[in-house]
């Protein structure tokens, strides 16, 4: 079987290929939709068997649970209860859009689906395809990101296919994603709000509107076992050693530098850096640009896309700069360190 790749025209959206789509889904089978965010892989929430095909398709460990997406209001009250009120704060501010929230989840959500959890997180993406999609699948669509797992998350239907064109029936290609980073996670199951993972909604905006609102403490300390349980696992790889390093601008050219003159010869290595670094660099190298520092959006939009261009062009090494810059930084730092498995070296005056 190979997937049916659907191009959509976001001003034509509502076709028979969107209700193929979501009887697809309705029948239990599996669809790679755009989102403003990502692509996902969607099944129905409320199918166990749905659910269960989606951890295999990805080969995704099944403690780490799925984000129920949605399309109305309305159907949150239907899968989830006790909602608090700041949880209602932050929904009425940036729904719809890249915030994900956890919640006490109903009985028909199924434990395949919240990977044995007692609670659901639920998402209601902004991306038109994505909104008509849910609608035509019933309404409750389970997605994590449409790639294997462990792999950089797919920004492109190009992605999707390399990863799982021979396991699911159709992908919905809306083109290349907004953002190109997943959701922000908060958890409302807290006495305190806690941002699981880091999105594109920064922890000082989240607290902007709904007031005291704490990071997960595994996300910075290695020691903490994080509480999302997705969050312990090695994500967003390439599939050759990927080492960042940190400092100031100069210190960190100059590192890298150093770092691969003695090993270019022999080894195919890749660079990423930003647009006004590149042309320090070796250029024996293969160096990809991610962006620039003056609009930390654009690194967040390249970050998946490089990743993978690199393991296209097979390299063996990789060295990257660090990305604290902007208020989405945190979350760009947060996945490349996975994709690094926490390899950072620092330079210049602050080197270890």
């Amino acid at each position: 079987m190979k997937a049916e790749v659907v191009k959509l025209n976001r001003n034509n959206i509502l076709n028979n290929k969107i209700k193929e789509a979501g009887s697809l889904i309705k029948a239990g089978q599996l669809v790679a939709f755009p989102t403003e965010t990502v692509y996902g892989l969607g099944g129905d929430a409320l199918n166990k068997e749905a659910s269960k095909r989606i951890y295999s398709a990805k080969g995704r460990p099944s403690d780490n649970p799925l984000i129920v997406h949605i399309a109305e209001i309305d159907k949150l009250n239907e899968i989830t209860k006790n909602i608090p009120e700041k949880a209602k704060q932050l929904i009425d501010k940036l729904w719809p859009g890249p915030l994900t929230i956890i919640l006490e989840k109903t009985d028909v959500v199924p434990f395949e689906t919240t990977g044995g959890l007692d609670t659901v997180a639920v998402r209601f993406p902004s991306d038109s395809i994505a909104i008509e999609f849910i609608k035509a699948a019933g309404g409750f669509v389970a997605a994590p990101s449409a790639n294997t797992s462990g792999r950089p998350s797919p920004t492109k239907a190009e992605h999707v296919f390399e990863d799982l064109g021979d396991k699911i029936p159709m992908i919905l290609d809306g083109g290349q994603v907004d953002i190109g980073l997943e959701s922000t996670i908060v958890d409302f199951t807290d006495e305190i709000p806690t941002i699981l993972r880091p999105g594109y909604y920064s922890l000082e905006y989240i607290s902007s509107i709904i007031g005291e609102c704490k990071m997960d403490k595994g996300l910075k300390d290695p020691k903490v076992h994080p509480k999302a349980p997705g969050m312990k696992y090695r994500h967003y790889a390439p599939s050759c050693p990927l080492t960042i390093v940190d400092g100031n601008r100069i210190d960190v050219v100059e590192k890298i530098n150093q770092l691969v003159n003695n090993k270019v010869e022999n080894k195919k290595i890749g660079i990423i850096c930003t647009d006004d670094t590149k042309k320090l660099y070796n250029d024996k190298c293969i160096i990809k640009t991610i962006g620039s520092r003056e609009d930390p959006n654009t690194i967040a939009h390249n970050l998946y896309k490089v990743l993978r261009e690199m393991d296209e062009e097979n390299m063996e090494e990789i060295y990257s700069e660090a990305f604290f810059t902007g208020e989405i930084g945190s979350a760009i730092m947060n996945r490349l360190l996975k994709a690094a498995g926490q390899n950072m070296i620092y330079a210049g005056k602050e080197e270890k």
